[in-house]
């Protein structure tokens, strides 16, 4: 059996000594090099690069510059999708982003991670399981998204929060490890005022 083989049954593998995996992760991080490199103000070339990269997309989205991620196939995103500036996404597997869902700077989804016996860490072995995001979801700043973890729809997660488990939908969710604080209510929809709303133009 295949290391790439090993990681599609959700087992421990070996990612550096698997010549497949090793390649595929190579195109993708030069083009997201190449992604990182263009002046800011090329958006048709980022555009281009950033349709090569990730694996499926509903429409145009926006990632800031630098980005990075491992394979890039893995990943889909959903319509009006943003993600602010420094992104990583470690996609050994399937990371799912749903439709309008917006992400600050600074924030890690991590679908792979190491194990936690020494022997087979310091092998090298990775285990790798899918992170999803429902639709209308904000991600806080410098938030850390763990492998295996499901975050429903319409959903804050606070800055600074580290995902470790599923996050229902419809709530406010932070902290270190990150848990639910309270549902997201009508009076969270009429805390911020659009301008006019007091009568005024």
């Amino acid at each position: 059996m295949t290391e790439k083989e090993k990681l599609a049954l959700g087992v421990l593998y070996d990612p550096y000594h698997c010549e497949e995996l090793f390649k595929e992760r190579e195109i993708c991080k030069t083009l997201c090099q190449k992604y990182n490199q263009l002046p800011y103000g090329d958006y048709e070339g980022r555009k281009e690069i950033l349709r090569r990269i990730i694996g499926k997309f509903a429409g145009d989205f926006i990632i800031e510059p630098p980005f990075i991620c491992d394979y890039g196939y893995n990943i889909s995103v959903g319509k009006n999708f943003y993600a602010n500036h420094n992104l990583v996404i470690l996609d050994a597997t399937k990371v799912e982003i749903g439709d309008n869902v917006f992400i600050a700077p600074d924030c890690g989804i991590y679908a792979a991670g190491h194990p936690l016996d020494v022997e087979d860490r310091n092998a090298g072995l990775e285990y790798a399981f899918p992170v999803k995001i429902g639709n209308n979801v904000w991600i806080g700043g410098n938030v850390a998204v763990l492998p295996g973890v499901t975050i429903g729809d319409d959903v804050v997660i606070g800055a600074g929060s580290v995902v470790t488990k599923d996050i229902p939908s419809g709530v406010l969710a932070a902290g270190n490890p990150c848990r639910v604080l309270r549902a997201i209510t009508d009076a969270d929809r009429r805390k911020y005022k659009l301008y006019g709303d007091d009568g005024k133009e």
